[in-house]
């Protein structure tokens, strides 16, 4: 993934932003295992900008790490737009990040199901103008594809969140 020459450009861009800006980012991710936070720090200078990152691959490690509720997992799912936004939130609140994305999601190639198939990720980030989720569905292109697409559309919310903050 940090070779990948186009998010790599992406996130250097990212992270000169939110050190020019003085903004801080922390990221939580779950099926997309650390991918957006070594991408961003693949960056030189990046410790202007990235607070930390949570990889929360276990339903365990969300409530334990970034507060999760375990009865909101429980209840919705741990792919679901509800705990997309409490990882949000939570790394936001459990780091010193201006703002923190989060991305939960079925990579596959197995994992789904009629109600929630391969390629359901869900995306939030949390930052000083509030919580903005993202819902995609990227079919079963492969664990990878999904994957590098997670990250890309993480790095969006994170470039929109920095543009929308006051």
């Amino acid at each position: 993934m940090i070779d990948d020459p186009e998010l790599l450009g992406r996130a250097e861009a990212l992270v000169a932003a939110y050190a020019a800006a003085g903004r801080t980012l922390a990221t939580a991710e779950s099926c997309t295992g650390g991918l957006v936070a070594a991408l961003l720090t693949a960056v030189p200078g990046s410790s202007a900008a990235v607070e930390r990152g949570y990889v929360t691959y276990s339903n365990a490690a969300k409530a334990e790490a970034i507060g999760v509720d375990p009865a909101l997992i429980a209840a919705r799912g741990a792919v679901s737009e509800p705990v997309a936004r409490a990882m949000a939130e939570g790394a936001r609140a459990a780091s010193r990040a201006d703002v923190a994305v989060a991305i939960t999601g079925i990579a596959g190639p197995g994992g789904g199901s009629a109600e929630k198939p391969v390629g359901l990720v869900h995306l939030a980030v949390a930052g000083p103008g509030g919580t903005r989720h993202l819902e995609r569905r990227y079919g079963d292109p492969g664990r990878a594809a999904i994957r590098r697409a997670a990250v890309a559309d993480a790095l969006g919310l994170l470039a929109e969140a920095l543009a929308a903050a006051p």
